[in-house]
């Protein structure tokens, strides 16, 4: 494609642009106006219920998909966020029970937890999610022309007809004109609501239209009037007294955010005076600005700390009244690895770094497995080690637990995930390693070396917790040297697939025969044999099956093959979780001096570099190597082996 079509195509999409904001845009009268949404009330929702139809019809679409209900109903934050579905849903119960104009809704949503654990994504989340929502006919929004609120059109109907306009259209009515508005409808329209225009709006926080954005900074500086307007000192000459509504400006950030929603950065770091204006707003959606009565808001007020200043707060009792006004809901870091590598995953994909070096596969999982773990409590039962509580959280089999133990798990800690390494720590490490001169590949080894040099740079690392930390990484390591060698095993496995089916196949017929009391036959002779003992038990003996407890191993295999069989499916050596880790480990337990031999040979034969080639070509094409990566996995490998 030449420039000149480039340009062409530029031209097209910004006039493409223009024609769509064109037909989005629409203005009207009041009259109009209360024909739509007599035809359709949602558009005269309320803030609340507005974000609850937002997020809720994300999952709707998603169901239209095929997926299942308990995936698609929080999908408005899947993409984004990982790991904190507790938090979610705790969040999205939130706004359900608000959008019932409950008591909830006049409330503070207070997220509190660690830095780098998504509140402020959440709250960015709720944003943009308005911003496209009101760009959409099923969100849209409509507003009184000229109304520095942006109020409800139907705020002009007077109180004394809204009984009557409720029953008869089913229309709930909340709120009145701010005084700018009251004034324009009066001395422009002559009273006659039904001219009024309106027009739809768009979401927009930096047009400052119904979202509204707080950031506390230096008391002495600061002034209330950022949030609730001040004196327009031009108008003064011209309209004679301050108290006239057309000498002030109504554009605070509580002003600007009505109908959507206002975030407060740090509120708990916000001075008094500031957090008083939100008594009167949360719990009587009103806004006091001087020289005027109370102004009606409709807003969602949303806000994110840490745990210090939530606690420091907490004991305060000249707060005890905002207290009583607050939600706080909790953001823990995530506790699950492979949640863990999401977020990781999201995070380097917004950078171009990768295009030009070379992940090797496992890397993120690996520092994943360090992140969660600096953030789990030490378990206090006597058999659950720190990586099996790990293994449980992230859903993996654990022989000897059951999902009710990890609810135990879970219930005996006290502040799990409110401590920890966070992901943009992590990150920042990657991201080091990423970029050292030379560096084509980075490894699960290298990215554990470049975590761990960052210990003496990060400020918030005590002694004590660096300690605490060499420890893990030890344990990280120690996880990795198991991926490590069970991937190089796999790969020096030609056919696996078809050993394990041969293997398992074997292993079937002989527990058949042992648990019925029957023969084999001798597949030369013939003759009847008994089953072969010492292979069923090598098997088993890869799991911990014990002598005592081979029987009811044994018996819970046929039931699972009984049951598939009246399923009308055929049982794999993969059908039953425990017998494919016995099965793997026995092909690779007979492969490893195999292995060992061939990857710690300084200097191999013909035979044994031929090997070597196959296993670099099968860990490249299948496992997502390149060849670098790969010989460098091989070397590892084989120091391990060799030890």
């Amino acid at each position: 494609m030449s420039e000149q079509e480039k340009r062409l195509s530029l031209t097209e999409m910004l006039e493409a642009h223009r024609r769509e904001r064109e037909r989005l845009a629409w203005e009207g009268t009041f009259r109009e106006y209360f024909e739509m949404a007599s035809a359709n009330p949602k558009i005269t929702a309320l803030s609340h219920a507005r974000i609850c139809d937002m997020i809720l019809a994300a999952g709707v679409e998603k169901l239209k998909e095929g997926t299942p209900d308990e995936v698609s109903r929080y999908n408005f934050f899947s993409e984004e966020l990982f790991g904190i579905d507790e938090a979610i849903e705790q969040i999205v119960e939130y706004f359900k029970s608000a959008a019932q104009r409950l008591e909830v809704r006049k409330r503070i949503l207070l997220l509190m937890g660690p830095v780098g654990g998504g509140k402020s994504t959440i709250v960015t989340l709720l944003k943009r999610g308005l911003e496209k929502r009101t760009r959409d006919a099923s969100g849209a929004v409509y507003a009184i022309k000229g109304c520095p609120m942006h109020g409800e059109p139907l705020q002009l109907i007077p109180p004394e007809l809204r009984p009557e306009i409720e029953k008869h259209y089913g229309m709930y009515i909340e709120g009145d004109l701010c005084p700018q508005t009251r004034y324009m409808v009066d001395h422009e329209y002559g009273g006659k609501i039904e001219d009024v225009k309106v027009e739809r709006i768009f979401f927009s926080e930096k047009d400052r239209i119904g979202i509204g954005t707080f950031a506390p900074s230096d008391p002495k500086s600061q002034d209330i009037t950022e949030l609730t307007g001040s004196i327009d000192l031009s108008t003064i000459g011209e309209v004679g007294v301050e108290s006239d509504p057309r000498a002030y400006r109504f554009d605070g950030e509580l002003n600007i955010a009505n109908r959507g929603l206002m975030e407060f950065i740090e509120i708990l770091k916000c001075d008094e005076k500031f957090l008083y204006s939100l008594l009167t707003l949360s719990q009587e959606q009103s806004i006091k600005t001087g020289r005027f009565a109370m102004i009606y808001a409709d807003e969602v007020i949303v806000s994110h700390t840490n745990e210090n200043e939530y606690n420091a707060f907490v004991g305060n009792r000249k707060s005890e009244a905002l207290q009583d006004r607050i939600i706080m809901i909790k953001v823990p870091y995530n506790l699950k690895v492979t949640q863990e590598e999401k977020i990781y995953e999201k995070l380097l994909g917004q950078s171009d770094v990768l295009r030009n070096l070379h992940l090797a596969p496992h890397t993120l999982r690996v520092a994943a497995i360090f992140a969660v773990l600096t953030r789990l409590e030490e378990p206090k039962k006597a058999n659950v080690d720190l990586v099996k509580k790990m293994k449980l959280y992230d859903g993996e089999d654990v022989e000897g637990f059951k999902s009710k133990d990890v609810k135990e798990l879970k219930a005996e800690t006290v502040r799990e995930g409110m401590d920890g390494i966070s992901p943009r720590y992590i990150i920042n490490r990657l991201s080091n390693a990423l970029v050292k001169d030379g560096v084509r590949y980075i490894t699960p080894i290298d990215a554990l070396r470049a975590i761990k040099d960052g210990f003496d740079q990060h400020t918030g690392i005590s002694a004590e917790q660096k300690d605490r930390y060499l420890n893990l990484i030890a344990l990280a390591r120690k996880e990795y040297d198991d991926i490590a060698k069970n991937e190089v095993q796999r790969a020096f496995v030609y056919s696996f697939e078809e050993m394990a089916r041969n293997l398992c196949n074997s292993y079937l017929d002989n527990v058949e025969a042992y648990c019925n009391k029957e023969k084999l036959k001798d597949p030369l002779t013939e003759e009847p044999i008994d089953p072969d003992e010492r292979l069923m038990r090598s098997i088993e003996e890869q799991i911990g099956i014990s002598e005592n407890a081979k029987n009811t191993f044994r018996q819970e295999i046929l039931i699972r093959i009984s049951s598939y069989s009246r399923k009308g499916k055929s049982f794999e050596y993969n059908s039953h979780e425990r017998l494919k880790e016995a099965i793997e480990k026995k092909i690779f337990a007979d492969l490893k001096d195999v292995v060992k031999i061939t990857t710690s040979t300084k200097t191999p034969d013909a035979d044994q570099l031929r090997r070597i080639n196959e296993v670099v070509d099968r860990l490249v094409k299948e496992r997502g190597y390149t060849v670098e990566s790969a010989n460098e996995l091989l070397r590892y490998v084989g120091s391990l082996l060799s030890r």
